[in-house]
């Protein structure tokens, strides 16, 4: 079987299953393993395919640039947002410095939250009421104020991050794909929430299950940078990327 024809058969392949692994085109293509790992690393640097540990995933994905407001937000997913905020309160100590990110699903951690002694930064100026009113340590950064997100970004916001060292951080996202990552529509968002996984000891993103699979013009960290943190994950094949924790059976 010619080289192309061999592309082509994987291609197939991987339209119909969305997943298959090395073992599977051997015998499908009557090739051997050697060889099947040539077309697969061949066909992910064309952007054929996306290589994972042991087989290829198909190319899939929704581009969206959309950004909608946090009321908007907030009636969707309700009910696995909250069991996601529930998990990621759970693994806040009392000894912790944390960073928790602007976000409708972040909003539910910090309603889950019990007495603590752990302190908080976060650029969410409704999260920072939260937590102040709960009798937390809190602060919040200073920077440009983006009113559809209630959150402070930019340039000031991310130079004021710089300063704090932190055990661990609670991001949101807009999107979870192999191949662009943690994405977010907002640049300056982007930039701030790249600073704050590059300055956590452990860095966690709280998505639902509707967040895979979805790409947004702005990626700000790759999926093996983060845990992540759903209710329920569709495609098991994100795993060879990174620790995902599934909350919807607690």
């Amino acid at each position: 079987m010619l080289t192309q024809e061999r592309y082509q058969q994987i291609l197939n392949i991987l339209a119909r299953k969305k997943a298959v692994t090395v073992t599977e085109l051997t015998q499908a293509l009557g090739a051997s393993e050697a060889t099947v790992r040539r077309d697969l690393n061949a066909l992910h640097e064309m952007g054929r395919l996306n290589k994972v540990h042991g087989g290829a995933t198909a190319l899939t994905g929704t581009f969206s640039a959309a950004e909608d407001d946090m009321t908007t937000k907030s009636t969707r997913n309700m009910e696995e947002k909250t069991a996601i905020g529930i998990y990621a309160a759970s693994l806040i100590k009392d000894d912790d410095f944390v960073y928790i990110d602007a976000g409708t699903t972040t909003e539910r951690l910090i309603d889950a939250l019990g007495e603590s002694r752990a302190s908080f930064v976060t650029n969410g100026f409704g999260h920072a009421q939260r937590l102040a009113r709960r009798g937390l340590k809190t602060y919040i950064l200073g920077g440009a104020f983006k009113a559809a997100t209630d959150a402070v970004v930019g340039a000031v916001a991310c130079k004021n991050l710089q300063r704090y060292n932190f055990t661990k951080c609670f991001l949101g996202t807009n999107g979870v794909s192999p191949e662009a990552g943690f994405t977010t529509p907002d640049a300056e968002e982007a930039m701030l929430k790249a600073e704050a996984v590059a300055r956590s000891y452990m860095a966690y993103v709280l998505a639902d299950h509707s967040k895979f699979g979805v790409v947004a013009p702005v990626t700000f960290a790759a999926l093996e940078k983060n845990c992540i943190i759903t209710d329920r994950l569709a495609d098991e094949s994100y795993r060879s990327f990174t620790i995902i924790k599934e909350v919807a059976d607690l």
